[in-house]
């Protein structure tokens, strides 16, 4: 069994959830299933999965397997799609979800560039404040940021992203600059409340430190361009994707604070239920967004401190 059959066969067998149903689906016994996945265990030397006569689970170092896996076979999948002459082209409806703020300035942006190179490709695009889920509310594509804890998902990076904090020169004239991360406490943060993301903790890491914050403010909101436009009136200190505040730190109408620290990951995903028979029109706008996101869109570059 050659890596790349190894890593089709253990995200197969994570995304059936069973020896068993692996089996059936590859059309062998259980026991050779379950062979086949103790020398993989072997040849890495770590345990992928924990595993019992009725369930499996990941391990950590399974975690990590899976995602890099699930990375590597979409690479290939790409590769293919861009050497094939015969690939059809994209038709059809693409339904994509986003959230609101990146959603509006960024995403809405690329499909219209998008459907002007692809006219036979109808998109609609649903706005939310929160993550959908994907087999419930019948979306192609699914535009995410961070991490991603739902392994079934199929999710390839569009765009590098991290989280900033900042605030307006007329706070920070009137109020100073937070030195560290505790200094944080006696600063008005504009606190942004999305997801399930703890309420109001801040996790700032440098080197092999973390701490996490428990922040307060007088304002708060569930709404991202709300909060930000609270940002740049001098209400406080926010902590927000740098695609989001890319634009305003480069006119100076903000500027960041805790620069040497690093905040949790925000990452741009397009994210996706099916990697076998993936269709035309979802492929292609995957890679479209990629190309528009790194030649188009107003976002970071890939300076650590792109607006100075």
């Amino acid at each position: 069994m050659n890596q790349v059959s190894e890593l089709a066969f253990f995200t197969l067998l994570v995304k059936l959830g069973s020896l068993a149903a692996t089996a059936r689906e590859l059309n062998l016994t259980p026991p050779a299933v379950s062979k086949r996945l103790a020398q993989l265990e072997q040849r890495l030397g770590v345990r992928l999965l924990n595993r019992t006569t009725r369930s499996i689970s990941l391990t950590g170092e399974g975690e990590v397997y899976l995602l890099n896996a699930q990375r590597i076979l979409g690479e290939i999948e790409e590769m293919e799609r861009q050497v094939s002459s015969s690939r059809a082209a994209p038709k059809g409806l693409l339904r994509v979800n986003a959230p609101l703020g990146f959603g509006r300035t960024h995403v809405g942006p690329a499909i219209s560039s998008f459907v002007k190179r692809y006219p036979d490709v109808e998109v609609q695009l649903q706005l939310t404040d929160r993550p959908i889920n994907l087999p419930d509310d019948a979306i192609d594509v699914a535009i995410r940021f961070g991490e991603l804890p739902d392994s079934r998902l199929i999710a390839r990076k569009i765009a590098s992203n991290r989280r900033r904090l900042c605030a307006s020169p007329l706070y920070l004239r009137a109020f100073g600059r937070p030195e560290v991360p505790k200094d944080l406490m006696r600063h008005n943060c504009i606190v942004l409340r999305q997801n399930d993301a703890a309420f109001g903790v801040w996790r700032l890491t440098r080197g092999k430190q973390t701490e996490s914050v428990k922040v307060r403010g007088s304002l708060s909101t569930n709404e991202g361009e709300v909060a930000l436009n609270w940002a740049l009136d001098g209400h406080g200190i926010l902590m927000r994707a740098e695609w989001n505040l890319a634009k305003y730190l480069r006119s100076g109408r903000l500027e960041e604070v805790l620069e040497d620290y690093e905040t949790p990951p925000a990452d741009i995903y397009a994210v996706y239920l099916e990697r076998l028979n993936l269709s035309a029109k979802v492929s292609y706008f995957v890679e479209h967004l990629r190309d528009f996101f790194q030649r188009n869109a107003d976002g970071p570059s890939d300076s650590r401190a792109p607006w100075q």
